[in-house]
């Protein structure tokens, strides 16, 4: 997989775009991913993640970065054994087309603000 293309609102992903919060696995994308306090990354929220064995786990906080990661959400996926990046999601996009080629990686890509 890798990301051609982000803007606010839009990302495109092996030339398929989506204008919807996204999670990027090795072999499929799902564009129906959305978080139970909007703003907030939960550990719920990542519930389809954690079974799947990420080395590392990519996570864009949105254009801006307005999308919070509690630390108990990121001691919970270090607990695991998941190398967690978060950033906002312009370069978080620059993080998971790096890292993706060498290591199991999955992305939860917030797309707005």
């Amino acid at each position: 997989m890798k990301v051609e293309y982000y803007s606010f609102g839009t990302i495109t992903i092996d030339g398929k775009s989506y204008t919807s919060d996204v999670i990027i696995y090795p072999n499929k994308v799902d564009s129906s991913w959305w978080r139970e306090k909007g703003h907030s990354l939960h550990i719920s929220d990542l519930k389809n993640i954690i079974p799947e064995n990420p080395e590392i786990l990519i996570i864009g906080t949105g254009f801006s970065g307005a999308m919070v990661v509690p630390e108990e959400t990121v001691s919970y996926l270090k607990s695991k054994g998941i190398d967690v990046h978060i950033a906002r999601t312009g370069k978080a996009v620059e993080l998971f087309n790096k890292f993706q080629k060498d290591r199991k990686t999955i992305a939860a890509f917030h797309l707005t603000c």
